[in-house]
Formats: C-alpha cells, sequence, structure tokens
C-alpha cells in the first residue's frame, strides 16, 4: 500500500490525481502532518508525500531503522514539477515509484541512487536473493574496475559491465556458501523445485524437516527454491500447504495424468493406488524438465513410524528471454516506455545498425550488442533466437511494430518453447502516416507490401485486386526502389479499375522523423516517381475524402449518404 500525505490544496490536488489512477494501491493519510507520517510509515510498503523535503526529512529522520525493511519515501514539491525519491530507492522501491508518479503527474523524476544515475542496475535489484559485499561490488562496478561473474548456471540477467577476471565477483550460484568471499557478492537464481508427496495429516515439522536435509545434504540453498510441486489431490493438504508458506514460494499442483506421463527412476505402487500415479515427489519435481539432483527420499521418523513424506529436487534451467521489440516509426516520443523498458533489461541487443544507433544512447553499460545491415533479417532472427536459448535477456528490434513487415515472424519461426518470447508492440508506420494524413484508416483497411523479393508478383497482384473489389482502403509498404519501379505503378492501375480519378491518395516519407514531410493528391494525378522506400502511400476507398486537406474516411457509409 502507498500512504499519500498532503498538506495544501495544491497538493491534495495531485494527491488526488494518484487516488483516481491508482484506487487499488493507495491510501490518503489526512489530520496533522507529522501524525500522518509517522501512521503511514509505520503502516504502508511506501509514502509519496506532497511536501518539501526538508520537512519530510525532518518527519522521518526518527522513523528510519535498515534500508532493507524501510518504505520507500517519494516527495514531490508544491508545484508538481519534481518527484524526488528520498528514502529506499533500491530496497523500498523508491525509485521505480518516482518514474511511476512522475509519469503521472508529469513531474520529473529525480534519482540520486549512484548505479541508477549512470544506468547500472542495483545488484540488489535483480529480483534474486543476494548476500555479502553488494556496496563494495556495487562501487567496483561504478569505478570502472574489472569485476568477474562466475555463473554456475545459465540464467538471463540484465546487463553487468563484467568480465572474466576482477578483483571483485559476482557469484551466481544455487549451491551452499559457507562464507562469502571478500569483495563479492552472491546472487541465487530461483532454479530448483522440490516435488512433494505426503500421507494424510502428516505434520508440517515432517515436511519441512524433510525438504531442508534434502537439500542441506546435497549442498543447495533453500534461497534458490523456486516452488513446491505436487499433485492436485493434495493441493490442500495442511502439511504441504504450510511448508510452502513458511519457505515463502508458491505451491504448484499437477493432474495425476500429468505426473503418470513423467519418466521416474523411482516409481511405487503406494502412490499409484493412492492418487492414481506411479510418482509424486519425482514425476512433480520433473514436469517442467530439468536434472534430477535429489532422487525420492522418504522423511525419518523418531518414534520409528513409517514416513508420511516424500521429496525429490530438481535443478531446472533458467530459460533464456527474448522480447521483440518494435521501435515505432523512428520518433523518440512514440518509443514506447514498455520498448524502453524491455531495451534496459536486455543484456543482448540484435538488430539492424541503422535501427541500433537510434536506440543505443537507451541501453544499459554492460549490453552486448549485435548488429548487421540490410539483408540479414533471417541471420539476425537466428542470432537472437540462438543467444536466447544459451538463457540470455535479449531483445530483438525492427522499427514500427516488430510483428508488421519485420523481426518478430523469422524469429517466432526460429523459436520453439525451450524459451520465453515476448512481443512488445509499436507504433507502425501506416498508424504513422495515416494519423499525419488526418483520419483515412476509418473503416476497413489493409496493409500490402509491393516488394516481391519474398512474395511473388502474382501473389501480390492478387491481394491488391481482392482490396480493390472489396473497396478497402489500402496502405502500400515497400512502394518502389531503384530495382522495383514497375510495382507501384501497376498496383495503382489495377485500383484505378475500381475507384475514381479523384479518389484521395496520401502519401507520408520519413512519419515523425526529422525530415518528415506529407502531401496528400489523388489516384489519378500521383506520379509514382516521387515516391521511394522510406514512403508510405495510402489509397482511400470510394467513401474517402479530402476535408480541408485532410484525407478522411468515413466509420461507415450511411454518413456520406445522409449529407
Amino acid at each position: 500500500m502507498i500512504g499519500l500525505i498532503s498538506a495544501t490544496a495544491a497538493g491534495a490536488a495531485a494527491r488526488d490525481r494518484l487516488v483516481a489512477a491508482w484506487p487499488e494501491r493507495v491510501r490518503v493519510y489526512d489530520g496533522p502532518v507529522g501524525d500522518a507520517v509517522r501512521r503511514a510509515f509505520a503502516e504502508c510498503e511506501q509514502l509519496v508525500c506532497f511536501l518539501a523535503t526538508g520537512a519530510v526529512v525532518r518527519l522521518i529522520a526518527p522513523l528510519l531503522g535498515d534500508k532493507a525493511t524501510d518504505p520507500g519515501v517519494v516527495c514531490v514539491d508544491e508545484g508538481g514539477r519534481f518527484a524526488v525519491s528520498l528514502v529506499g530507492g533500491h530496497g523500498g522501491g523508491a525509485n521505480e515509484l518516482a518514474r511511476e508518479v512522475g509519469e503521472l503527474l508529469g513531474a520529473e523524476p529525480v534519482v540520486t541512487t549512484a548505479t541508477d544515475a549512470v544506468g547500472l542496475p542495483g545488484l540488489d535489484t535483480l529480483g534474486f536473493p543476494v548476500e555479502g559485499d553488494v556496496a563494495g561490488v556495487s562501487r567496483a562496478l561504478l569505478d570502472g574496475e574489472a569485476v568477474a561473474l562466475k555463473a554456475e548456471l545459465a540464467w538471463p540477467l540484465p546487463p553487468l559491465p563484467v568480465a572474466a577476471e576482477g578483483s571483485c565477483t559476482v557469484r551466481l550460484t544455487d549451491r551452499l556458501v559457507e562464507t562469502v568471499a571478500e569483495h563479492e557478492v552472491v546472487l541465487r537464481p530461483p532454479s530448483l523445485v522440490v516435488g512433494v508427496g505426503a500421507s494424510k495429516g502428516a505434520p508440517v515439522d515432517e515436511v519441512l524437516g524433510l525438504i531442508e536435509s534434502a537439500l542441506g545434504d546435497a549442498g543447495l540453498s533453500p534461497k534458490s527454491l523456486a516452488e513446491l510441486a505436487t499433485v492436485d489431490a493434495k493441493a490442500d493438504e495442511p502439511g504441504i500447504v504450510e511448508a510452502a508458506e513458511r519457505l515463502g514460494v508458491p505451491l504448484v499442483t499437477h493432474s495425476a495424468e500429468e505426473l503418470a506421463a513423467v519418466e521416474v527412476p523411482n516409481p511405487s505402487e503406494a502412490p499409484l493406488a493412492a492418487v492414481g500415479t506411479p510418482s509424486v515427489a519425482e514425476a512433480a519435481a520433473l514436469v517442467g524438465g530439468g536434472e534430477l539432483l535429489v532422487p525420492k527420499r522418504k522423511s525419518e521418523r523418531a518414534d520409528g513410524q513409517p514416513a508420511m513424506a516424500t521429496c525429490a529436487v530438481v535443478r531446472r534451467p533458467g530459460r533464456g528471454r527474448l522480447a521483440v521489440v518494435g521501435l515505432g516509426p523512428g520518433a523518440r516520443d512514440l518509443l514506447t516506455p514498455r520498448a524502453k523498458a524491455e531495451l534496459r533489461r536486455a543484456s543482448v541487443l540484435v538488430g539492424l545498425d541503422q535501427y541500433v544507433d537510434q536506440i543505443r544512447d537507451l541501453l544499459r553499460p554492460g549490453t552486448r550488442v549485435l548488429e548487421s545491415g540490410l539483408g540479414a533479417e533471417e541471420e539476425r532472427a537466428r542470432t537472437a533466437v540462438a543467444e536466447a536459448r544459451k538463457g540470455q535477456a535479449v531483445a530483438l528490434i525492427g522499427s514500427g511494430d516488430a510483428g508488421v513487415y519485420a523481426m518478430a515472424s523469422p524469429a517466432l519461426a526460429e523459436a520453439s518453447d525451450d524459451i520465453d518470447v515476448i512481443g512488445v508492440p509499436g507504433v507502425t508506420a501506416a498508424l504513422a502516416a495515416a494519423a499525419i494524413l488526418g483520419a483515412p484508416l476509418g473503416h476497413d483497411h489493409v496493409s500490402i507490401s509491393l516488394s516481391d523479393l519474398h512474395t511473388p508478383w502474382e501473389v501480390i497482384e492478387r491481394r491488391v485486386r481482392a482490396a480493390a473489389e472489396a473497396d478497402i482502403v489500402v496502405t502500400f509498404y515497400n512502394p518502389r526502389s531503384r530495382g522495383r519501379d514497375w510495382q507501384l505503378p501497376k498496383a495503382l492501375a489495377i485500383l484505378a479499375e475500381h475507384r475514381e480519378p479523384t479518389t484521395p491518395v496520401g502519401v507520408v516519407r520519413n512519419a515523425s522523423r526529422p525530415d518528415e514531410s506529407a502531401r496528400l493528391t489523388t489516384l489519378g494525378t500521383l506520379d509514382p516517381a516521387t515516391v521511394d522506400m522510406m514512403t508510405v502511400v495510402t489509397v482511400g476507398n470510394t467513401a474517402t475524402r479530402d476535408i480541408a486537406g485532410r484525407m478522411v474516411t468515413p466509420r461507415g457509409y450511411r454518413w456520406q449518404e445522409a449529407e
């Protein structure tokens, strides 16, 4: 919960905008400001104070305890110009909250945390349990010193400027570490899954003791435990449910049929008779794949009675992550916040060299860039998928929307279900051009590429004819190049068989870029020689009109008939 405190009418107005935007996330604290801050500090995970920073510093100073437990505090000035991350930038999430508040209020987020200021991800913000010399290793990264990454397993990480050797070390491991070395940070990826079976009424201490001993005997850290897994029939078994709660991990259940299909080294007749599968612990741990580190083992009871719990431990490999990112038509303000976040998250960026140049300044230090020139789309797609399969966090970029005449199709054709694929939509060239022209896409419309490098002209012509006969607005991509100068005249001639010469046509070159140009002409007067590969050509339907110099397609033909 986010506590909101204000003292003036201006502060209350800004506060109420957050209330309207985040009704489920915030709570307003009224009354004397000092009392309100103290109550919010004790009851909330984060605070937004519409007060001067000096006043907030004096109010919260006696309340501060530890940066790992203190709430994040953001201050917004009286004029609503700045959202200042004051306390708990990382641990309390104040840095990200300042950015969110700034976006909602139109304020500039002010973040002074050293790693954030230079674009480095904080070692304590990667989403993993972390131990060791976080401050010292972070300082070494900031100072440009050589910091070694010792990854004992593949796991997708955000970009870090690390090397093979260094005076400081970032160690990625799921194994027990008795003593963290000097100048070392240990990151704990959630790589371990424990499958659990239990008799009805199995005590939680027996279940928990079995899990802890299995991990300890194998030299594995419980901090890398991702989940407990069991059969559906045991979803409400109190001992298993409470064990998951105490360990702070989710309990994931699978059907008996699903578990019965998993090959295990130690099947048994007992669970088959009880719940319909020859294995619960091993099968539940292995159902998602991985390496069986601890085969099925039973609990030991001090009273000599039969064991009531079984468990098995599996290490699942880190799944690589491929984000296919649309950069929009070129203008920075048309690059979506989601796209920016994915660019900053990726440790590997793959893209066309000219697109990489557009967003190079947004990349974090340590991002590995794999760029290539025109005509290497399939190669870039294969490279991106191969890097993701190595367990990397990869961003594959394309202009406009990555799924429209761009990189999503070849990438997904190469990818399989062994990696996570995330699509990040972007503003397409057709949409950017349409916004400049007016509202040409107000009714049904279609986009057709006139490039016959990958599609036979016979297929393209058939599609153009279908759009012409259906009276659909058409946007032409890749309309004309030096080596392809006859396709656009041919396509326009086909449309002219079904539309009047006065049909409006919009021509936009380099939409949203500094050298943008746009003009409104007609089907009868458009000169194809004025069009190139940087141009989008939009041809209206029989209802499209030039209204005050803007290209407008009504949402329905009845509107036109009523005029």
